[in-house]
């Protein structure tokens, strides 16, 4: 059972820089009240940001920052399962989420994602999903269990009973018999093959025994020599293209980084030879000129002829690094023409490629028109083609059995992985709680003075029969008599989660439940549910109606907003 504690948050929507804390284990019940926009939701917000990233209303990311200090957005929730205890941080500027168990953190190593799944399959066992059908009842933005897609249905109560495994291990045993699948071509291949290659040599051996024995060694020589030539050729046909898709990319690259680095040295050099004539023009005015042709003060000749040497001096500095840049040049040349080089040596391996797969044609065909010529084999030859037949069939016998064996394999995990499926192990379990799950809802819907016969199937497909038998579905009935269902659903969620002990938590949210459709009747059999439920239990119902709720819980928790900010009136 999933105990929550507290849960701490500021800058968080309308808080401000003050903490707002909230003991969630304080009170059996606590009423939440507070004018619109006091802040009253919030709380349920932060509690649904901090275990699962996302607040409980339908509210992007970044606008979960209160927009006045716009940073430093930070959410902390305490809680217990078993002995263990847990403390969650999360964050937005700066970015955080931190998971600690006992006092110390949980290894922060793997991406967010595994982060976040460790928090929900490992500690919580709960996803937002169910958090949303079990935990919480809301009139903003949630969705009722009725108003769920059948999938979405079948994973809120697989999370129930606690068979998600069974989809987990579906997901594993599904790749492992597509594996397998992979692997049955493969060997079918293999087969395909070993005995086409027996069939090719049982010829060769008859071949053998009617060829002429005066024509054999000559022909069979040519034979063999021609296969190893086309052997070679293959190899070296393989060498080449290994090579050439190996260093062609580089071969290229290095090419263009070469000409890159030759337009940017001959830049280079064109600065320096401009700075160099300007130096040179420069010494040239001071040589020709006595005065300054501007303000015509004449120049002193200690000054004419400091400026001269300075440029000159300026200019043999530029004049070491033009030669520089000229030696770097030629560098550069030659690295080009050896890229060149490499660039058109492997365009000949190509060219050498393309010529040895004409030659290997052109063997093929004469080793074809040397077999027809071949007349018959030594017993030598004839021996060891028998044993190489051996050798082959004993090959193809191994196949063959692996076959067999990954065959059994391949039907054995593909009947477990029927079993898997949804109509499987999965369906035969639901279906066993269907009564009770059923048996509770109805129970609930009584207790709520709504006298109807509620059914859910293995497909959840709701049948709901009044007194008179007739049937109807969930859409059928008045805004009033669905939140009904929707609560004893929710109950019901809560019994069977303790029956299991899968998605068990002290915790309860109601969130505005008992401002929307139900009337004085509906409010008063819904809080008789409440006071029934077990000690261990923490309600928390945030509501508008303080004049009807205010004395009918142990707690209670008023939001005001201050200054643009909410916080708890003490």
């Amino acid at each position: 059972m999933i105990v929550f504690e507290s849960i701490k948050y500021k800058n968080f929507l309308s808080s401000g820089n003050q903490i707002t804390e909230i003991q969630l284990n304080k009170s059996k019940s606590t009423l939440i009240v507070g004018q619109n926009g006091s802040g009253k939701s919030t709380a349920l917000d932060a509690l649904s940001f901090s275990l699962f990233g996302k607040a409980h209303r339908n509210i992007k990311k970044d606008q979960l920052i209160n927009s006045i200090n716009a940073k430093e957005t930070i959410v902390e929730v305490k809680f217990h399962v078993g002995k263990s205890q847990f403390k969650i941080i999360r964050g937005i500027k700066p970015s955080v989420f931190e998971i600690w168990k006992n006092g110390e953190m949980i290894n922060q190593s793997s991406h967010a994602r595994e982060y976040q799944q460790i928090l929900e399959q490992n500690i919580l066992k709960l996803n937002h999903k169910s958090f949303h059908q079990v935990v919480v009842l809301g009139s903003s933005s949630f969705i009722p269990f009725m108003q769920l897609s059948t999938s979405h249905r079948r994973d809120v109560i697989e999370d129930l009973l606690d068979i998600n495994i069974f989809s987990k291990m579906n997901l594993i045993l599904k790749d492992e018999v597509y594996k397998l699948k992979e692997e049955l071509k493969d060997i079918d291949y293999k087969i395909s093959i070993q005995e086409n290659k027996i069939e090719t040599h049982k010829k060769y051996i008859k071949d053998i025994k009617i060829l002429n024995e005066e024509v054999k060694e000559d022909k069979l020589n040519q034979i063999n020599d021609a296969y190893h030539e086309k052997i070679e050729l293959e190899n070296r046909i393989e060498h080449c293209q290994r090579e050439y898709y190996k260093n062609i990319d580089r071969v290229e690259k290095d090419l263009k980084d070469l000409h890159d680095k030759k337009q940017s040295n001959m830049h280079s050099m064109a600065r320096v030879k401009s700075k160099i004539e300007s130096l040179v023009k420069n010494a040239k005015f001071y040589e020709d000129h006595l005065e300054c042709p501007t303000c015509t003060q004449s120049i002193t000749k200690e000054v004419r002829e400091t400026k001269i040497q300075e440029s000159k001096d300026e200019a043999k500095t530029l004049q070491r690094t033009m030669n520089e840049l000229s030696e770097n040049s030629e560098g550069i040349e030659n690295s080009l023409e050896g890229a060149i080089s490499h660039q058109e040596y492997y365009r000949g391996v190509m060219t050498d490629i393309n010529n040895d797969e004409k030659e290997i044609k052109r063997l093929s065909t004469f080793m074809q028109k040397l077999d027809k010529e071949v007349k018959n084999y030594s017993s030598d030859d004839l021996n060891n083609a028998n044993t190489e037949l051996g050798n082959m069939v004993i090959d193809e016998t191994d196949l063959k059995q692996n076959k067999k064996d990954l065959t059994e394999t391949f039907k054995y995990n593909s009947a477990i992985l029927e079993m898997l499926r949804d109509t499987g192990i999965k369906t035969k379990i639901i279906k066993q709680y269907l009564p009770i799950i059923n048996k509770f809802v109805n129970q609930y819907l009584q207790v709520l003075d709504f006298y109807v016969h509620f059914d859910l199937d293995e497909n959840f497909h709701e049948t709901i029969r009044s007194r008179h038998r007739d049937a109807f579905t969930y859409d059928s009935f008045s805004e009033g008599e669905k939140q009904r269902i929707d609560l004893a659903l929710l109950f019901a969620w809560r019994q069977i989660a303790k029956m299991k002990n899968s998605i068990s938590t002290n915790l309860l949210v109601l969130d505005e439940t008992f401002d929307s459709s139900l009337d004085i009747d509906g409010v008063e059999n819904l809080l008789k549910i409440l006071y029934t439920l077990p000690d261990d239990s923490n309600v928390f119902v945030i509501s508008h109606k303080r004049e009807v709720l205010d004395d009918r819980f142990e707690n209670k928790i008023e939001f005001i907003k201050e200054k643009n900010f909410s916080k708890i009136l003490n």
